[in-house]
């Protein structure tokens, strides 16, 4: 997959310009980030793409020397999980914060 990075949002579309994959955070004032949302595309669901996006993700993070939590269920169980592996990207915070996943992109 390419991957597209903007300002709070790092997606994948097909050589249509369908959305296949998608990430947004959002920039809290402790100035890490909150993962609000995430988005794997039916046609893809069930091949690991989730956990492959949230790997680019870490990546981006990392490099950014950001720290992470989410208020996105399958965000925050995937940086749960990858405490160990990615320390340098996870906030404190992230036992603290109330799920409030995005549905349809609505809060």
């Amino acid at each position: 997959m390419n991957w597209e990075y903007e300002d709070g949002r790092i997606y994948s579309v097909d050589e249509n310009n369908e959305l296949m994959a998608e990430t947004t955070f959002i920039f809290k004032e402790n100035g890490e980030v909150d993962i609000d949302y995430t988005y794997i595309n039916p046609a893809l669901r069930g091949q690991g793409l989730a956990g492959k996006m949230m790997e680019v993700v870490a990546v981006y993070l990392k490099e950014k020397g950001l720290k992470a939590s989410a208020t996105c269920s399958y965000a925050n169980a995937w940086l749960k999980q990858h405490r160990e592996s990615c320390p340098d990207i996870i906030s404190k915070e992230i036992d603290d914060d109330y799920l409030m996943c995005r549905i349809d992109r609505k809060r």
